[in-house]
């Protein structure tokens, strides 16, 4: 599940493990989630266990019952086992699931039991966020998110209490950490933008100009107040600055490198029985197909992103689709993707322990970096219906399978997403990419 490998970045402090923080309930109104039992999160998502997870798997006796063992090991994990079609094994014909069917819902796995709920903890609270690799979250169906906070802290208490333990709040950059009151204003004007009354190609234009101008200042000097005032003057400029610095269409370079971004967060390594390639083999594997994705040929098939997308698509074929903007349903993209971005900055996802322990400088690149892949994705799910510009569920499709990797993917978190975002936030390489797509 996308947020079961986030607590890994989590730093608790150790004189402090007694405390139990205050959860910060969802801020984004409106958000609405209830199971409506699709059965999408129990097909193609890949389910690591916790020790406890598997103990409990292995007393229930599920090898002698269905014949074969329920858990593989994959680079030194264990997981559930999926079927040949990317089902979990547990998945019933009917949708549901069958630990839960015969032993109850709290004998699930601890990932299984949790999702979609989100938590992030740090110093003083953590906060509640919501994975829109779910369904329902995506549609918008059920009750109001939280009234059911009660429900996931039942689960977290039980089964992941590190995640409402003191973690160290994330940093401002790289070089300095956060004061009181930081996190907050860039946070709270960051929303505010989000909502804005404009176009979102120009909001989202409005989010990679500040992610790019905040990546090359000097913030080490600039603090408290001064550095609330800053905030605040870049956001205030915005709408005035952007018109300013017209920008042209993407180099190579920066293709390249997006390209290889849209296969950081559409790899989704599976988990193999023991005797299949090892981990060799699977690293040359997944090497090849991030050369193909980097080079993005346009006669070229995109490598496969999962159960729903097009298996015949070349990158010439995505390339002709239109930008969001041309979409006929316009206004209910706009609705989900602003949705999408409020939920994940207010719900602790983009920097901190909700994302792989990340400053917010980086954080805020990384996410418009998504945001500009949302685009690229819908594009691809459009060649499937044949459509000239995305639609709704186009879009649907592509946030959902932008957030199932979002803090779940460790390689997101390394060396070389680190590398591509300091490329791509020169030269407006950011502000490029968002224009080719939206």
């Amino acid at each position: 599940m996308p947020w079961q490998n986030s607590w890994r970045r989590i730093l608790p402090y150790p004189d402090c493990v007694s405390i139990s923080l205050p959860v910060l309930p969802l801020a984004t109104p409106g958000q609405r989630y209830s199971c409506h039992g699709c059965g999408n999160c129990c097909r193609d998502f890949t389910v690591q266990l916790r020790p406890e997870d598997s103990q409990r798997i292995r007393q229930q006796a599920w090898e002698t019952r269905i014949g074969t063992n329920p858990i593989v090991v994959f680079r030194g994990q264990e997981y559930l086992r999926q079927l040949p079609d990317g089902a979990c094994i547990f998945l019933l014909d009917d949708g549901r699931c069958r630990i839960h069917s015969e032993f109850g819902s709290e004998t699930k796995p601890v990932a299984c039991q949790m999702f979609p709920y989100m938590l992030a903890p740090s110093e003083t609270a953590s906060q509640m966020g919501v994975s829109f690799a779910c369904q329902s979250v995506v549609e918008n169906k059920g009750k109001q998110y939280n009234e059911q906070v009660s429900d996931a802290l039942k689960i977290v208490l039980r089964g992941i209490p590190e995640v409402v333990r003191p973690a160290r709040s994330a940093a401002i950059s790289r070089s300095r950490r956060a004061e009181a009151g930081e996190l907050e204003a860039i946070k709270s004007r960051l929303v505010r933008w989000i909502q804005r009354d404009a176009p979102l190609h120009q909001r989202l234009d409005g989010l990679a100009w500040i992610a790019q101008t905040l990546s090359v200042a000097q913030l080490n000097k600039v603090r408290g107040s001064r550095f609330k005032e800053l905030v605040d003057l870049l956001f205030d400029a915005l709408a005035d600055e952007l018109p300013l610095h017209p920008i042209g269409s993407a180099i190579p370079r920066q293709n390249a490198l997006f390209q290889g971004s849209v296969f950081a967060r559409t790899e989704d390594p599976k988990p193999v029985a023991q005797g299949a390639p090892g981990r060799f083999l699977s690293t040359i594997s997944q090497l090849r197909r991030n050369r193909l994705w980097r080079r993005g040929i346009a006669d070229t098939v995109v490598p496969p992103i999962g159960i729903g997308w097009p298996t015949t698509a070349t990158f010439g074929h995505v390339a002709q689709v239109n930008r969001v903007r041309e979409s006929s349903q316009l206004t209910a993209c706009d609705e989900l993707i602003s949705r999408w971005m409020r939920s994940s900055i207010e719900g602790g996802r983009i920097w901190g322990s909700g994302y792989y322990g990340w400053n917010a400088v980086d954080g805020l690149s990384a996410f418009v970096l998504s945001a500009a892949t949302v685009g690229w994705l819908a594009r691809l799910h459009a060649v499937g219906s044949k459509a000239h510009a995305p639609s709704l569920a186009n879009v649907q499709a592509a946030v959902g399978r932008i957030d199932r990797t979002a803090g779940r993917a460790v390689w997101l978190g390394g060396w070389s997403e680190r590398m591509r975002l300091a490329y791509l936030v020169r030269d407006d390489g950011l502000r490029r990419l968002v224009a080719s797509q939206f």
